[in-house]
């Protein structure tokens, strides 16, 4: 086990955005997020430290909300990424184990790389390593500077780069695992010589070949994974490839989906075989979707949606936080949220479960019981049950429960005046 420290306290100027950088959403779901779900699904780290700057109280008040064990350290002013990580000083005191440091805007990676890189510095036995990747055109990234026996040897920033080193492809990604026992006291001895006047957290590896120890090299095989975000064009990117990378899994699972260019499918959300998704559909959030579903075209999943196998979900239906049992049909333009749907009913046209009252600000459940059938254009007021069996009649405003096998209807008696029209004309 390790402890690991996700740098987020950067006011990310690029982004032109009030919200913090590391706040920033793919799916809903933060940039800062991902990384840290990233680390917590390697099994390996049992504490986990954010170091916090720009608009702390807005970082700590997330991570309070979404990931109460995490532990926030302030860093004020902020001076750079060396002088970032010095902040847990006094927190890991005495602690001499293993510790892995992340930037805080990289979504992307995931689990398995980062256990491949805790794995690799572990058995490797190095007090240092750094996790590098390839790139044709590296651009302002740190170049990886290595020793003539392939060994590392340095970093250095693009800003401080000789033109031979800049010529170098190998880049910087900006994880690290540390024998924190040994490499603790690099952080009371970083300078700001360098371009920006900051204390780099690269230049730890200099410090620790001067003393003696032992630095290594960890290449990750996607770069795409330490993609870091700092400005609104690269979260388009990100969120472009974690698009592409979550459709390549449902195909290869068995998931049909029409037009992958035209899909967006959280990563979060659990998609069994044969589930056809047609296109311009946008899944959000967490969700569970069974075999042998239909969803779309141009459906919205928000989040919380759990269908079971055989449900159809047709055009414009939007649904949240709902549960709905095998070989029901919602499919077209209907609004269900906040609902437990139970098997083999119909949801006509245009219906909508009103599941949230403006004045109270309370939202409140729609239950819809086995083999029953909603007319179209129907409104169904929560809290309200449809038991199993009924029938509510189109165009109804359905307030209160209706029976087991009942058939609800709320519309007026149609009237026809005859030759009405000519009358008025």
């Amino acid at each position: 086990m390790l402890k690991s420290i996700i740098m987020a306290a950067g006011k990310g100027t690029r982004m032109k955005s009030d919200t913090p950088k590391v706040l920033h959403t793919i799916f809903d779901k933060t940039l800062l997020g991902y990384v840290l779900d990233a680390v917590e699904g390697t099994g390996l780290v049992e504490e986990q430290f954010v170091i916090v700057g720009h608009q702390s109280e807005r970082v700590e008040e997330y991570l309070k909300v979404n990931y109460p064990e995490t532990k926030t350290v302030l860093q004020s002013p902020q001076l750079g990424t060396g002088h970032a990580v010095s902040m847990v000083l006094p927190y890991l005191n005495s602690y001499t184990g293993s510790v892995l440091i992340l930037n805080g805007d990289i979504p992307l990676i995931t689990s398995d790389s980062l256990k491949e890189f805790i794995r690799f510095h572990s058995e490797s036995g190095d007090d240092l390593t750094i996790m590098s990747a390839i790139f044709d055109n590296p651009a302002n990234l740190g170049r990886v500077i290595r020793k003539s026996d392939g060994s590392l040897d340095s970093i250095v920033e693009a800003k401080d780069a000789t033109e031979e080193q800049i010529s170098i492809k190998e880049i910087n990604a900006g994880a690290y695992c540390l024998n924190w026992g040994k490499i603790k006291q690099a952080f009371s001895n970083l300078k700001t010589n360098n371009a920006q006047g900051e204390y780099y957290l690269t230049d730890i590896v200099k410090w620790a070949n001067e003393n003696g120890l032992k630095s290594n090299i960890y290449t990750i095989k996607d770069k795409k994974e330490i993609f870091g975000i700092n400005s609104k064009v690269e979260l388009a990117e990100a969120s472009k490839y974690m698009n592409e990378r979550t459709i390549r899994k449902h195909l290869e699972n068995g998931v049909q989906i029409i037009d992958p260019s035209t899909t967006w499918i959280s990563p979060e959300t659990e998609i069994e075989h044969d589930t056809v998704i047609y296109p311009s559909c946008y899944i959000n959030g967490k969700n569970k979707i069974g075999a042998h579903c239909k969803i779309g075209p141009f459906a919205h999943l928000r989040g919380d949606v759990v269908l079971e196998d055989y449900v159809k979900i047709g055009n414009f239906v939007e649904v949240k936080k709902t549960t709905i049992k095998s070989h029901t049909n919602a499919c077209h333009l209907t609004y269900l949220g906040d609902s437990e749907i139970g098997s083999n009913v119909n949801i006509g046209a245009g219906t909508i479960t009103a599941n949230y009252n403006p004045l109270t600000k309370i939202k409140s459940k729609t239950i819809i019981k086995d083999n029953a059938k909603i007319g179209s254009n129907s409104v169904l007021v929560a809290p309200v049950t449809i038991e199993e069996g009924a029938n509510v009649g189109a165009v109804g405003v359905i307030t209160k429960n209706v029976p087991a096998w009942a058939l609800a209807i709320t519309r007026a008696p149609l009237r026809v005046l005859s030759n009405w029209v000519k009358k008025n004309c």
